[in-house]
């Protein structure tokens, strides 16, 4: 008779893509001498695996399991090497962290594995400086940013750190905190639920924003809030936007969590980018040459998580191919997730999104101006009008003024050389290629 881990992988299967299935699913084993009632282990034959199964997938086993047997455990992803530096999360679940609903500290999740860049060096550093004095500088902290820039990431970091020191940490959502409330309140179990919520040193709350216009639970977390902060207790809050900004939020909770510090995290600019990979590729032990990086930094769009689910698919792919990941082999194996991008491209839509990176006005680029600047634009505005659009020559020049399809030519060929020669140069026009790619036209 199958394992009740077999069976939920048997279910997964029914519930998933084919591909998803055979590259991750397909390859964990379900450790039945460890795992309990409450606890669901599995093991990965590497870290990407267990990352991407662990990020993707935790949640709807939890859920599977739940249905099979009235228990929703934790799961945790573990690899198959004991040994392995990134099977550091414990068998069992420590005392002194709440796992709530399926969620758990990331043990990956650290300041020395968070990439620090212009765009989130205030956030890192407020972050770092509540772990070393929680509960007296900066409580609450509220950060703020788009999916996929780290809030969840810094915010786990001061978890794992206050963790380590035996401190109790809980760290949930939104919507966990709503499904607890309601489960608590429907078993008159309520003094339960404040004791859980309102005596552990640190409170770590994702996606605030989902507390819009949901008054009970807006009462419940302001009480949770005060009571926490009178003892001194550290609050992190995690937003997709400012407090101010949020609709449909009290007041008096919109001054609790200015009252603290409000710290923003921007898109990565494509340094950071580059060395988010570098590191990710150092954790996961993904070996990219300088080339491949760049290009993977340029195609990826603000949301840096992208990085793990590009990184398994090469390294899947270079696997079951039994080749290394070149250039060639990264822009072949990734050529459908960027021509999805690159549908309905306009050279109008080049021409805006040129001109607005390189702060030149569009008739600018397309004017006689010989001024240096200028002449840098026109150029990346041409070559990325015959690269992603299916203009001829002859249509550009007549687009941007030039004389015949032969002044086009050249300065294809020019940019051509200037890419092959300038390594920075290129990976300036893939990145304005890929701005181009997900820019949503007006």
């Amino acid at each position: 008779m199958n394992s009740i881990g077999k069976q939920v992988i048997n279910a997964l299967k029914g519930e998933i893509n084919e591909i998803d299935y055979q590259r991750y699913i397909k390859q964990l084993t379900y450790d039945e001498s460890e795992s309990k009632s409450n606890l669901a282990i599995f093991r990965a034959p590497n870290a990407l695996i267990a990352n991407w199964v662990r990020t993707k997938f935790a949640d709807k086993i939890a859920h599977l399991f739940e249905i099979k047997t009235n228990v929703k455990p934790t799961v945790s992803i573990l690899l198959k090497s004991s040994t392995s530096p990134a099977s550091t999360q414990n068998t069992t679940v420590p005392q002194n962290v709440e796992r709530l609903g399926g969620s758990l500290l990331n043990p990956s999740y650290t300041f020395q594995n968070f990439v620090v860049g212009d765009s989130n060096n205030f956030a890192f550093i407020a972050a770092k400086n509540v772990s070393e004095k929680p509960g007296i500088v900066y409580n609450p902290l509220f950060i703020y940013g788009g999916v996929g820039l780290g809030k969840t990431h810094l915010m786990q970091s001061v978890g794992n750190v206050m963790l380590a020191q035996g401190k109790t940490v809980i760290y949930t959502s939104v919507e966990q905190f709503l499904n607890d409330f309601t489960r608590h309140l429907s078993n008159r179990t309520m003094d339960r639920f404040k004791d859980k919520y309102r005596k552990c040193d640190l409170l770590l709350i994702d996606d605030i924003q989902f507390l819009s216009n949901k008054n009970q639970i807006q009462e419940e977390f302001f009480h949770t809030f005060d009571a926490l902060r009178n003892e001194n207790k550290q609050i992190i809050i995690t937003s997709d936007k400012p407090p101010k900004k949020i609709g449909g939020l009290e007041e008096r909770l919109k001054s609790r969590f200015e009252s603290g510090l409000v710290a923003d995290i921007q898109p990565p600019e494509l340094e950071t980018k580059i060395e988010i990979i570098k590191k990710k590729c150092e954790i996961n032990r993904v070996k990219l040459d300088r080339e491949v990086i760049n290009y993977v930094a340029t195609i990826i769009e603000n949301n840096t998580r992208e990085i793990e689910g590009i990184l398994s698919k090469l390294n899947a792919y270079s696997q079951l191919m039994g080749v290394d990941i070149t250039i060639e082999f990264a822009r072949n194996v990734l050529k459908e997730q960027m021509a999805e991008k690159r549908s309905n491209i306009t050279i109008d839509l080049i021409m805006e999104t040129v001109a607005k990176e390189l702060n030149i006005k569009p008739s600018e680029i397309r004017s006689k101006s010989r001024n240096s600047n200028i002449v840098y634009a026109r150029r990346i505005a041409i070559y990325l009008s015959r690269s992603l659009t299916p203009n001829s020559m002859p249509q550009l020049a007549q687009y941007f003024g030039m004389k015949d399809h032969t002044a086009v030519s050249h300065t294809m060929k020019k940019i051509q050389e200037l890419m092959k020669n300038d390594e920075d140069f290129k990976v300036k026009v893939e990145e304005l290629s890929n701005k181009v790619s997900v820019a949503t036209p007006e």
